[in-house]
Formats: C-alpha cells, sequence, structure tokens
C-alpha cells in the first residue's frame, strides 16, 4: 500500500484504544441491582481510569449504592464509540466496564474489574493494570473536529488519500469517507452497494499532536500524489541522485 518507505504500522493497543473511548464519550448506559439508566454529561474519569458519576438525588442508582449489602453494588458500564463522519454502521467501539459501584461524596465512584473492548475485529479483554496505566490518544478530543473538517472541506484530499489503497479494496466502492485518526495512522471507510470495509493508512511515525498530526497527513497526501503518476516520482529520484 503506498511507498515502501511507509514502514510505522502500528496501532493502538487495547487499553489505549479503551481509555480514548472513556475519554471521548459524552454519555454511557449503566445497569446496577436491576436497574438501567442512560446518563448524558454527567460522568467524568480520573487519571487512574475510574469513572465519577453524578446523578440526582431520587436515581435508582445511588439508592441502589446505599441500600446494598456491602455498600457497593455491581454494575456495568457501557460506551459506544460514535464515528463523527456520517458513515454506514457509525459504532466504532463498544467498550463494557463491569465493576462496583460506592458513594463518595455525593458521587458514585466505579472502580472497573473487568474492561471489555470490542471492535470490528472482535471483542478483546483488557488487562486492568494495562488499562490503569494507560492513557487516550493525544489526539481523542481534536478527533471529531479533524474528521468532519477532512471529510466537509477536503472531499478532494480523501480522494487522492484512496490512490495508496489496494485496487482490490476499492472495486464497487460508492464512497469514501474519513473513520477515525489517532496518532498512529488515519482509517477510511470504503462503502459499496451492499458492504463496507475499512483501511488504514499508517503514518511513517506517530503524532502525538495536531501540528504533528498535519505534517502525517501531508506526507500520506504527497505520497498519494506520487502513487499517481510514478513516472514523475521516478524522475525526483534520478533528479536526487545527482
Amino acid at each position: 500500500m503506498g511507498d515502501d518507505s511507509q514502514s510505522w504500522t502500528a496501532a493502538p493497543a487495547a487499553a489505549e484504544r479503551a481509555r480514548s473511548v472513556l475519554a471521548a464519550a459524552w454519555s454511557c448506559s449503566v445497569t446496577a441491582e436491576g436497574t438501567r439508566e442512560e446518563l448524558v454529561g454527567a460522568h467524568t474519569v480520573t487519571e487512574d481510569g475510574r469513572v465519577l458519576v453524578t446523578v440526582p438525588e431520587d436515581s435508582a442508582l445511588l439508592a441502589a449504592a446505599i441500600c446494598a449489602p456491602r455498600g457497593e453494588p455491581s454494575a456495568v458500564l457501557e460506551f459506544a464509540d460514535v464515528a463523527p463522519v456520517p458513515v454506514r454502521n457509525r459504532i466504532r467501539t463498544r467498550l463494557w466496564l463491569a465493576g462496583w459501584f460506592a458513594v463518595e461524596e455525593g458521587q458514585l465512584a466505579f472502580r472497573p474489574t473487568r474492561v471489555v473492548l470490542r471492535q470490528t475485529s472482535g471483542a478483546v479483554v483488557v488487562d486492568l493494570d494495562e488499562f490503569t496505566a494507560a492513557v487516550p490518544d493525544p489526539l481523542t478530543t481534536a478527533e471529531a473536529r479533524l474528521l468532519t473538517h477532512l471529510a466537509d472541506c477536503h472531499a478532494d484530499a480523501v480522494e487522492r488519500l484512496t490512490r495508496l489503497v489496494e485496487h482490490d479494496s476499492l472495486h464497487g466502492a460508492v464512497r469514501v469517507q474519513p473513520l477515525a485518526v489517532d496518532r498512529h495512522g488515519l482509517t477510511l471507510r470504503i462503502e459499496r452497494a451492499r458492504a463496507h470495509g475499512d483501511v488504514r493508512l499508517a503514518f511513517h511515525a506517530p503524532a502525538d499532536d495536531v501540528a504533528q498530526l498535519t505534517e502525517r497527513m501531508h506526507v500520506l497526501l504527497t505520497q498519494a500524489s506520487a502513487a499517481s503518476c510514478p513516472k514523475a516520482l521516478q524522475r525526483q529520484r534520478t533528479d536526487g541522485d545527482r
């Protein structure tokens, strides 16, 4: 795919991906002691991955936490990672946290004992120590803005990037949209009449901020332009050897 010099192929580890989903999520579903609540804008995440939930005084979750025999009812929190750009099957990842609630200073503090991440490649149980130690991808909070800008204002750039995709992957394509971006690369969603697939374009080196991401994207676009005119690329390489 593209230039042979593009050797950086890393992708986010499961623990990092899980922490990124937590950092970006605005809502979650909570199931505890036979009750289920949908919470919007009610949770924050601590550095070690605990989830702090603010609920009204008449919340069934708060009542369950207060009345539980051990004072710590078991619960499951579910988070959905939704693509910011309209595509088919917009939920990119689901994250489930199983664990215990405790009341702390009027809030519910959730301590996970099991973390499960489900992506298109399948579900994986995330090691708790790795989950606690991991940090979100540095582009997480900017991703939605970056992807929507790319889709809305630079459709020509998205089209050019498809030149880095294997021809077979584009067979029958009716639309290509940017699906995800992280410090390791950009993922494109290739939609066909009755199906879709995802293709990842890896950066040559990780990007730790938006400025570095801009440079990585420019490198991909340069590679894509060269891929469309191999004779010009050959002349550039010949000139460079002189």
